[in-house]
């Protein structure tokens, strides 16, 4: 069976580089592509749709001229263009008119992030070999034994952490053993769940991180406004040096801090889901497999 694998990054500074320099490259080659194909589609909207493995017969040239691309993972720019040939299957099989042509990708607004299908190595301890990275160091490497790796996605997130997304193919688990127990679950408010033996579970609690989290992202929506407002004035005045919006530390630590107390409160909820769940299974209900939930009107 396929499932996820998510582990932390810790590139090193030199990393850090050239993994900025594999993001902008899988940009550079998504706007490229999308831009000649624009322009081929408005040109005759009935020439024969390029596939994907043509528009990887386009990456030697591109290569060529742009040298810059040979830092990349080959199987990364691959997968650009499978993603686009998708995008654009999408846009001419919807009938509804809800799938729009594939836009271009912002270095802004795009969050940073590639994926390949190359061979990933176990170096050792919490020790990983990526393609064109070299040896990095990760989170931890016991849950990659026995497991094949389909894919591999390096993306940076908004509290400034690197992570590696893995589409593993692993061994189906075993199943856990009949209790022969049967329980009645009611969903409340105060409490989350109340089970028909009188067993309570409390409900989620992380009034701390969401409050900090509130104060965080007002701050930054105002240092933000703040930020643009600055920015107008020095484009109006003619700066000889106007200041950019990335420029602004404070709303940056906003930023960061924001996005930071934003997951620690999604990551114990989380965290707690899964830890009442697998006690309500293994203590309370007839079985993992054969659960049955049943809703009555009230």
């Amino acid at each position: 069976m396929l499932t996820g694998i998510k582990l932390r990054l810790y590139p090193t500074q030199t990393q850090v580089n050239q993994l900025w320099q594999m993001f902008g490259n899988d940009r550079f080659v998504w706007n490229r592509m999308l831009d000649m194909m624009n322009e081929r589609y408005k040109n005759n909207k009935d020439l024969p749709f390029l596939t994907k493995f043509k528009l990887n017969y386009l990456l030697k040239p591109l290569k060529k001229e742009y040298p810059f691309l040979k830092n990349s993972d080959s199987s990364s720019l691959q997968l650009v263009n499978e993603f686009l040939n998708q995008s654009w299957k999408n846009f001419f099989k919807d009938k509804t008119g809800t799938v729009g042509k594939p836009r271009f990708h912002s270095r802004r607004y795009l969050k940073p992030s590639y994926t390949g299908k190359s061979i990933v190595k176990i170096a050792g301890i919490r020790y990983l070999y990526l393609p064109k990275l070299g040896y990095i160091k990760t989170s931890k490497t016991g849950v990659l034994k026995d497991v094949k790796i389909k894919r591999y996605t390096v993306s940076l997130e908004p509290t400034g952490k690197y992570y590696l997304s893995i589409q593993a193919e692993v061994k189906t688990p075993e199943k856990l053993k009949k209790t022969g127990k049967q329980v009645g679950i009611d969903v409340g408010v105060a409490d989350l769940a109340i089970l028909s033996n009188g067993l309570k579970y409390p409900s989620f609690d992380a009034s701390y991180f969401e409050k900090q989290s509130r104060v965080w992202q007002s701050k930054y929506s105002r240092r933000r406004h703040l930020a643009h407002l600055l920015c107008e004035q020095d484009k109006n005045q003619k700066v000889l040096n106007p200041r950019s919006v990335e420029g602004f530390s404070n709303w940056q630590r906003a930023r960061k801090l924001k996005a930071g107390y934003q997951k620690k409160v999604a990551n114990k909820r989380k965290d707690y889901l899964h830890k009442l769940t697998t006690h309500l299974v293994r203590q309370s209900l007839p079985s993992q497999s054969n659960c049955q939930c049943f809703l009555e009107p009230v």
